[in-house]
């Protein structure tokens, strides 16, 4: 019998959840052994329910082709099989909010890879090497849950993932204001180039709701925990624009930034190079054992070369340089459904297993 802690994945169908099967497969911690899904994939097998829509390079894992998905909306049937679940659905926010809170009321932990909980006053969103002190605030959400073992963890948005560590590990020269424009790939639609030929040869100079969570959601990371709730920061200044471009996956950043503190050059790349975060010091499965990865090379990072650095979950920067407008400018690059969907989600569970509060039930 394993002693791996039992995984449901919730929204298994689709590209996130297929991207969690794949990823979780062998993990040395954790075991898919449940998969639900919207009633009509029900009762299916899950090769057959992807049959004709699985869209990542790759078989499916031997070892959940032949799980019978079940109905995501029956909680208590999911929830009695699992340990904990990663949810990745593709509903109407409320919903979301509503069947998340149903899950972590029967005693089940819920990392979520939706948007419907991000802001929440007492759910952490967290990026493990950063804001790791804000599970602090799950004793507060479980009490308003009424639940013991149960709660909610969210990841940010994907595109954050690409300059956020990259300024936080300057975090003590105070940044004042940032701007960021993302460069980012299809797939953060959920697509690819088969099903959005529109794509080919073609940029598209705005993605919905993407631009404000760019800006917000950083200040929400770097918040503190007050009052059983986390209470944004109110700098640096951040404004953006996110284009969708013609790629598979990565996203991309330029970004500009002026500190109180100005640092020398060196001082931001000796940062950057020996910035480790508790996933690091815990010796997390999915930690990239170097977080930012620098290069020196005037034209990297290249989302195509670059994006799978420490499989996917390391971060890479390039570029830096002094700007005539603000105190530096650099150009940061993550793979947005390895480090800023799926694997993010299963290095947050990883942490919050090492930290006590996942557990088998």
């Amino acid at each position: 019998m394993s002693n791996k802690l039992k995984v449901g994945i919730v929204g298994g169908t689709g590209m996130v959840g297929q991207r969690f099967v794949q990823l979780l497969d062998g993990h040395p911690w954790f075991e898919v052994t449940t998969i639900a899904a919207s009633a009509n994939s029900a009762g299916k097998t899950y090769e057959q329910s992807v049959q004709g829509r699985w869209k990542l390079a790759g078989e499916i894992p031997d070892s959940v082709k032949y799980i019978v998905v079940l109905d995501a909306s029956k909680v208590e049937e999911v929830a009695s099989q699992v340990d904990f679940i990663f949810c990745a659905v593709d509903m109407k926010k409320n919903e979301i909010q509503a069947l998340e809170e149903a899950y972590a009321k029967t005693g089940t932990p819920v990392v979520s890879n939706n948007s419907a909980h991000r802001w929440t006053p007492d759910v952490p969103m967290v990026i493990p090497e950063i804001n790791p002190g804000h599970l602090d605030v799950i004793a507060a959400q479980r009490k308003r849950l009424g639940t013991e073992t149960g709660f909610i963890a969210v990841k940010p948005n994907c595109s954050i993932q690409s300059y956020v560590p990259m300024l936080h590990a300057l975090q003590e020269f105070k940044p004042t204001k940032v701007v960021a424009s993302t460069y980012q790939a299809i797939s953060g639609a959920g697509k690819n180039f088969t099903d959005w030929p529109e794509m080919l040869d073609n940029v598209i100079p705005y993605i919905g709701g993407e631009e404000e969570k760019s800006e917000q959601e950083p200040l929400r990371i770097w918040g503190s925990v007050e009052d059983g709730e986390i209470v944004k920061a109110n700098a640096p200044l951040i404004t953006t624009q996110c284009i969708r471009v013609p790629v598979t996956d990565g996203h991309l950043a330029t970004v500009f930034v002026s500190f109180e503190n100005k640092p020398s050059k060196e001082e931001i790349l000796r940062r950057w190079s020996e910035f480790a975060g508790r996933p690091q010091q815990l010796g997390l499965p999915s930690a990239p054992k170097q977080f930012i990865t620098y290069f020196e090379e005037e034209n990297r990072p290249q989302t195509n070369l670059d994006r799978d650095i420490e499989r996917g979950m390391g971060v890479s920067a390039g570029r830096l340089r002094e700007d005539s407008l603000y105190d530096f400018k650099f150009v940061g690059l993550s793979h947005n459904t390895l480090r800023g969907a799926a694997g993010g989600a299963v290095l947050i569970a990883e942490l919050l297993k090492a930290e006590g509060y996942i557990q088998a039930k």
